[in-house]
């Protein structure tokens, strides 16, 4: 974003990743447990989202750029991926575009979340010719029954490169982000019942972009992301911004959060990592990534090319201590992370959990269709 100023492991995977191609001709990544097959063309900076239907779940994958990351690259298809069935059946199927009501109809840096059978797109930014930047007022809900985009509320501040997060299957939480000329520290709240939105106890970090985060029952970790510092008069700088909080969402009133910083575990940001929370592991996991800001063909503010990062974070919200760990899956440039288990494929399998990510940058801002699966359990 700003043109001119502008996979998660807790334990070793027991065997070598491997490439086989199925009768669809997509490629699939496995390992012991699970394979799932490639995205139909790569993508990355794409919201990502998981949603359950009548007992099946799908993976969904909404807008974003493609493989040679210029501004005709950035588009508005969308995917969908039933995992019911056995992973010999499983293929991605191509979903209606996501509606536009300002051109060009592609966005970046959308979030999508999915609150049982209904998944939600939030903002994003175009880029035109010129490399001017539009952060998207549009925001819809997604039917994969009428295959149907249904157009939400407006948000106050349309903000694109955001965090967002669902509490009580109701209320979705869009947390900083950037809009059109500069980050900013509201905590937007879209009421899924009324349609509507409020504000909430601001952000009390920097404003950011880029950041990542997730939220198990009440509680929010957010990290990292991308900071605007002035140099001179004239001239602004997109630095790294090193710095977590965790807020408490208030079981009286879902608009009273309760902040406080919390220990970085590196002490260096990370930009776009795939992150979400975890019920099940009562925490936060964080992977991925660059430790470089870089606008969205991969190419740092600094003019050095960004690198992936392969480095896993977990947070434990119990006993408040990050576990930190490598791994040798590489990946940048994602919007959020998805869990599945083994029992969603197949109903006979154990409940053993992956973190999930779709789509992304590998070495050399390479724009890839891997479906990266990575056991945490």
């Amino acid at each position: 974003m700003k043109w001119i100023f502008r996979t998660l492991i807790l334990s070793s995977i027991v065997c070598a990743m491997i490439q086989t191609t199925f009768a669809n001709s997509h490629e699939f990544t496995t390992n012991e447990h699970i394979a799932l097959p490639t995205l139909p063309e790569p993508v990355s900076n794409n919201a990502v989202a998981s949603i359950s239907v009548d007992d099946r779940v799908y993976l969904l994958s909404f807008m974003g750029l493609g493989k040679e990351k210029t501004h005709k690259d950035v588009h508005s298809k969308a995917f969908s991926l039933d995992l019911s069935g056995g992973t010999s059946k499983l293929n991605w199927r191509a979903l209606p575009d996501v509606p536009a009501s300002i051109l060009p109809k592609g966005r970046l840096a959308s979030v999508a979340i999915g609150i049982n059978d209904t998944a939600y797109l939030f903002g994003g930014y175009t880029v035109d010719a010129k490399h001017n930047e539009i952060s998207s007022p549009d925001n819809f809900s997604f039917d994969i029954r009428s295959q149907k985009y249904t157009p939400l509320a407006n948000m106050a501040v349309p903000v694109d490169d955001a965090v967002a997060a669902a509490y009580k299957e109701r209320f979705i939480y869009i947390i900083s982000g950037w809009h059109n000329d500069g980050n900013v520290n509201l905590v937007q709240v879209y009421d899924t019942h009324e349609d509507t939105w409020r504000q909430a106890t601001p952000f009390p970090g920097e404003g950011v972009f880029g950041h990542s985060g997730g939220i198990v029952n009440s509680s929010l970790i957010i990290c990292d992301g991308v900071k605007v510092e002035w140099a001179g008069k004239s001239r602004r700088q997109f630095l790294p911004e090193p710095a977590c909080f965790r807020g408490e969402i208030d079981h009286t009133s879902h608009l009273k959060i309760t902040w406080r910083k919390i220990k970085h575990p590196t002490g260096k940001a990370r930009y776009r990592m795939a992150a979400i929370g975890s019920q099940q592991h009562e925490g936060v996991f964080f992977y991925g990534g660059s430790n470089t800001p870089y606008n969205y063909n991969g190419i740092g503010y600094d003019g050095n090319p960004a690198a992936p990062s392969s480095a896993l974070w977990f947070y434990d919200l119990s006993a408040n201590q990050w576990t930190i760990e490598t791994r040798d899956i590489a990946s940048m440039d994602h919007r959020a992370a998805l869990l599945i288990k083994n029992k969603e494929i197949d109903p006979n399998t154990d409940s053993k959990a992956f973190l999930v990510t779709v789509g992304g940058m590998q070495q050399n801002q390479t724009v890839t269709s891997a479906v990266n699966v990575i056991e945490i359990d």
